[in-house]
């Protein structure tokens, strides 16, 4: 079963993809800020991130380049998850060092197709 660091602030959108994720089969981790995330991603090894950018505390944006330039965590696949669909923002998330980058509202399928192409 691979784990899975869900950071996002958002309660309805946390437990609706935390729900979907358990149903998959994927065991979930949850932080509800951008400290939380870096620290879980320390002591919980997971297999994937998903990461929303605008995060209270610490951002996304900042969260995922502690964790890219940690050799810890730096092999971990984050995928940012916003709001911002600009291609700027894309560039953004590309450029902090995110893997892959998606579009909130979440588009389920799709999200589930990057997760398990990272996760082969």
């Amino acid at each position: 079963m691979y784990k899975i660091l869900l950071v996002e602030d958002n309660e309805m959108n946390r437990d609706m993809l935390s729900r979907r994720l358990i149903r998959k089969g994927y065991e979930v981790i949850i932080a509800t800020d951008g400290q939380q995330g870096v620290d879980a991603a320390r002591t919980e090894a997971p297999a994937l991130i998903l990461m929303d950018m605008s995060l209270p505390v610490m951002d996304g944006w900042q969260a995922t380049r502690l964790l890219k330039a940690s050799p810890e965590t730096q092999g971990i696949p984050i995928i940012a998850l916003t709001a911002h669909a600009m291609a700027s923002d894309r560039e953004m998330a590309f450029e902090a060092g995110c893997d892959d980058f998606d579009t909130k509202p979440v588009d389920w399928n799709r999200l589930l197709e990057k997760i398990q192409t990272f996760l082969k």
